[in-house]
């Protein structure tokens, strides 16, 4: 196979891959399409059934035997009356037993009904979640860097948990209310055809009612999950930062802020559950206007003699039983309409852009040690170039410190070589002591997550203990590996491996955290280690064994660094000005001039 570096130019993004900026502009169409909801957000719902056929056919089938038996039996029971009535007629035996058949067919088909539509609802939102997760890290880091962690957590368990009305409640129905509507009107017309004078009607003004309202719904909806979304973040903002609301006596002011954030969802809701109940008034009094019409049709029709006055009751009772599942179905749509907006904002999460697509054909690495090299690497977020043809080359086994002023993409460099993003110009390559080399775009995600290890100026933790933090990196590691891990980074000083560390590792300074952080990178055995300041919490003495440690190891390192101790212990130097290299050798080389950009930079820099 040829390599990356005969196959692509320097400077040409590869086909097909989205670029930083067209992945910023995807985001934010994403988002725009989350904030105005459209009609196909929940249209969108419905390949989510495709996985469970059979359970969507058998909830399908008691919807219908439920909604079916009730028509039947009102119709039966009607007819017996006006059979007694009339005609002076006791039921037969069969006819009672027909009546107690159908009592209990109905209440069975209910019960059923209610187990299979809850249990499908549960299933498809257990997989919707997981497919929003997937959205998100698939995303990540732009989808997620603009984004309040409450927000994301309202989509991924609110928003979701919203749907459950949708699937349990609205899919079945509708399909089992036009089924018996269409087999109780073609009755009706074969037994008394002015009936449907007074039903069509009113079931085209049920049915049309959700449509007609759908714009005011999706609104008020979309206003309800908005308010929701910012009180979710508000509320996470607030309990992540209580030490310091505390300690600077700011809790009174986010108190009022959670309140008026309540009054707002509060008022949202209200005002959905107002037009619900007045748009619930409106069905009932179209019901009773089709009461009131089924009745002057049925004594009209007996008077003339086309309906016998036996038959009269169970006419009347099949007229309006019919209308019972249209103006449910009415009902569960209009609710389902305002449910666009956490319809949307869910499959904004799951259609969100991969900004790293994997490879058509991913390429294996060699084993051995890897070198890194960027060639002509630019870069871009959307407010012009980060990076701008970025050569640089890091050996095998080689430590290389990369300096900077802020912002001057020396972070950008490192998410690129562990693929958070994709570069917009040239190439990210692993270099094999004995292969060629190989863009990081060939690669699978297991294999380049084995290969580099990034550990970031945040060192997030889970609640848990902290060898179960340890091994989120690698699970499979056996104890000895993980004490002697825990040991190199100072781990074990901190307290025992089975100590909780509080969510967000609370119970854990800074520093603390950091170590667990590296711990958790070395536990992987990388080949390639990227350092993004995530020694800066260490003291001097701390980072200076580290690095003797991972020098030991042989592994390629690249340390981005504010620590003068730590970029003179690096093999190399290379300084990041306006997104190129502006030089790069050794400390001693670089130090002795002193105009160097090191020196410039070193100005800046703390001991």
């Amino acid at each position: 196979m040829s390599s990356a570096t005969e196959t692509t130019a320097p400077g040409t993004p590869t086909a097909g891959a989205p670029t930083a900026e067209t992945a910023v502009g995807a985001v934010g169409a994403v988002t725009a399409k989350a904030d105005a909801p459209g009609p196909g957000a929940l249209r969108a719902l419905l390949p989510a059934l495709a996985g469970h056929r059979a359970m969507t056919a058998r909830t399908c089938a008691a919807a219908l035997l439920e909604q079916g038996s009730l028509v039947a039996l009102v119709t039966l029971a009607a007819h017996t009356v006006g059979t007694a009535v009339i005609e002076a007629e006791a039921p037969s035996s069969g006819t009672v037993a027909a009546l107690v058949a159908l009592v209990l067919v109905r209440a069975l088909a209910t019960w059923r009904e209610m187990d299979l539509s809850h249990d499908l609802a549960y299933r498809v939102l257990a997989a919707l979640r997981v497919r929003v997760f997937d959205g998100l890290a698939r995303s990540a880091p732009a989808r997620v860097a603009g984004r309040r962690s409450g927000d994301l957590a309202a989509t991924a368990m609110a928003d979701v948990e919203a749907l459950e009305f949708f699937y349990a409640h609205t899919t079945a129905q509708l399909l089992a209310a036009a089924t018996v509507f269409t087999g109780g009107t073609a009755a009706l017309a074969v037994v008394e055809p002015w009936l449907l004078v007074a039903v069509l009607p009113v079931a085209a003004l049920l049915a049309a009612a959700p449509f007609a309202e759908a714009r005011g719904s999706a609104a008020r909806g979309a206003r309800t999950r908005a308010a929701v979304a910012e009180l979710s973040a508000d509320t996470v903002e607030t309990v992540d930062g209580l030490r310091e609301l505390l300690t600077f006596g700011a809790l009174p002011g986010r108190r009022r802020r959670l309140a008026e954030g309540g009054r707002r969802v509060g008022d949202a809701q209200r005002a959905e559950a107002a037009w619900e109940a007045g748009a619930a008034a409106v069905r009932d009094l179209l019901v009773v206007a089709a009461v009131l019409g089924v009745v002057v049709a049925a004594a009209q029709s007996v008077t003339s003699g086309r309906l016998h006055g036996a038959w009269a009751p169970a006419a009347m009772a099949l007229s309006l039983a019919v209308l019972g599942p249209v103006a449910e179905a009415a009902r569960s749509l209009s609710r389902a309409v305002s449910l666009r907006a956490a319809a949307s904002r869910v499959g904004a999460a799951v259609d969100a852009p991969a900004l790293a697509p994997p490879p058509a054909a991913p390429r294996t690495l060699p084993p051995g040690p890897l070198g890194v090299r960027l060639r002509g690497v630019g870069f871009d977020y959307g407010g012009g170039p980060v990076l701008d043809g970025v050569e640089l080359t890091v050996r095998a086994g080689q430590t290389l410190a990369l300096v900077g002023a802020s912002g001057t993409g020396k972070s950008t460099c490192a998410h690129l070589l562990a693929r958070f993003w994709d570069p917009s110009e040239g190439e990210v390559q692993l270099i094999p002591a004995d292969g060629d080399a190989v863009d990081v775009r060939e690669l699978a995600d297991a294999d380049l997550r084995r290969a580099v290890a990034l550990v970031g100026q945040e060192a997030p933790l889970f609640h848990g203990t902290l060898a179960e933090n340890l091994r989120l990196a690698a699970p499979e590691a056996d104890d000895d590996l993980l004490a002697e891990t825990a040991r190199l980074c100072g781990v074990d000083r901190i307290a025992p491996l089975d100590t909780p560390v509080g969510e967000r590792g609370a119970t854990l300074s800074g520093g603390q955290r950091a170590r667990v952080a590296l711990a958790r990178a070395l536990l992987v055995r990388p080949r390639v280690l990227v350092l993004d300041e995530s020694t800066a919490h260490l003291d001097n003495a701390s980072d200076a064994r580290l690095a003797a440690a991972i020098r030991e190891e042989g592994r390629t390192t690249i340390v981005i660094a504010h620590r003068r101790a730590t970029i003179r212990r690096a093999d190399r130097v290379a300084v990041l000005e306006a997104g190129r290299i502006a030089e790069e050798g050794t400390w001693e080389e670089l130090t002795a001039r002193p105009d160097s950009a090191l020196n410039r930079s070193l100005a800046q820099l703390r001991p």
